[in-house]
């Protein structure tokens, strides 16, 4: 198998971000690619660059102006007498459907959910390639691999067709789905990441061909807190296309993987041709955030349960933050996909 990353991926670094109204250290680092590189090519997989796939999945999946936005909006913020050094909105409207600013400070606050995805003047060039590494990994898998994995970096399961939230920019997982589906008339994608796919929810959430399944920490208590709450099915053609299947805080493996075999059943009644996996590894006990309590061996019975299922997969990294087992939970949950496929 291999895995597919370019150090450009890197070059985005936010040292802080806004939580709870004070300026904290920013968990998404690039140390995080560092460490999960060296534990895929530990387990095996050879390491690839992606190309540059231009803007069609990407587009499919994101509005033209949110992409004018990001590729723009560190330029015009510069501009701004005593602005910040990095894009962080300082308004939010309380809906989108009012009319859309032209000043940078207006657009910031519409293209943004959060103050936890600041935009500095590398984050375009970054998001590109993390989402090239994510479509590079899907035409891997179109062409013939049985799977592959995209250490997509920034993460972007938060992302939605236009607004930035949660340290995610493009949304990966739904850009892998957008190459999927070119060939394949049903795609599933399932989110095992800590924190609910709020981002990729919206894409596909009037959509009955790409079946999204998100496994969270309840949100009642947890990011994002708004969506990821059991009732939310989908709507118009998409009804009954989105699944969600929050958890108690401090769930651990074995009820976690109790979940996953309910998950694993849904998806097989839709019958994908292929399958999109956001690989979080936030959801283990020591992770920096602290939701869920999957333990190092129970990434190994997470990924064997989504290898059984025998379908073409991408696996797309998320969430999983700098802690002395990061490395290890990727390599136990890649030795279960593995060996168990």
């Amino acid at each position: 198998m291999k895995v597919i990353f370019t150090e450009k991926q890197k070059k985005h670094y936010p040292h802080t971000f806004f939580s709870s109204g004070a300026a904290q250290p920013n968990p998404e680092v690039p140390e995080r690619a560092d460490r999960l590189l060296a534990a895929a090519t530990s387990c095996g997989l050879v390491a690839e660059e992606p190309a540059d796939h231009g803007l069609e999945f990407i587009a499919a999946v994101h509005t033209q102006r949110y992409l004018t936005y990001l590729q723009n909006i560190h330029a015009r913020w510069m501009r701004i007498e005593g602005g910040s050094s990095e894009v962080v909105p300082g308004i939010h409207p309380d809906r989108r459907d009012g009319g859309y600013p032209a000043s940078a400070a207006g657009q910031a606050g519409w293209h943004h959910c959060d103050t936890a995805s600041p935009v500095s003047a590398d984050t375009w060039g970054s998001a590109l390639w993390s989402a090239h590494t994510a479509a590079e990994a899907a035409k891997k898998v179109l062409g013939g691999d049985r799977a592959c994995y995209a250490l997509s970096r920034p993460p972007g399961h938060h992302a939605t067709r236009e607004v930035a939230s949660g340290f995610c920019y493009l949304n990966n997982v739904a850009v892998a789905a957008a190459v999927l589906r070119t060939r394949h008339d049903r795609v599933a994608i399932l989110d095992v990441d800590l924190h609910h796919g709020n981002g990729t929810q919206e894409i596909f959430y009037e959509r009955p061909d790409v079946f999204t399944v998100s496994i969270h920490a309840d949100p009642v208590r947890f990011y994002p807190f708004f969506w990821g709450y059991a009732e939310e099915r989908g709507s118009g053609p998409g009804k009954g296309f989105n699944l969600n299947l929050p958890l108690a805080r401090g769930t651990a493996d074995d009820r976690y993987l109790q979940t996953l075999d309910a998950a694993i059943t849904a998806i097989r009644k839709f019958s994908p041709g292929a399958i999109v996996i956001a690989l979080g590894l936030d959801a283990y006990e020591g992770d920096p955030l602290r939701g869920l309590a999957v333990s190092t061996a129970g990434f190994d019975r997470i990924g064997r349960r989504i290898a059984e299922m025998g379908l073409p997969t991408v696996l797309v990294q998320e969430g999983g933050y700098i802690c002395d087992a990061l490395g290890d939970n990727l390599s136990s949950f890649l030795q279960g996909f593995l060996n168990h496929g």
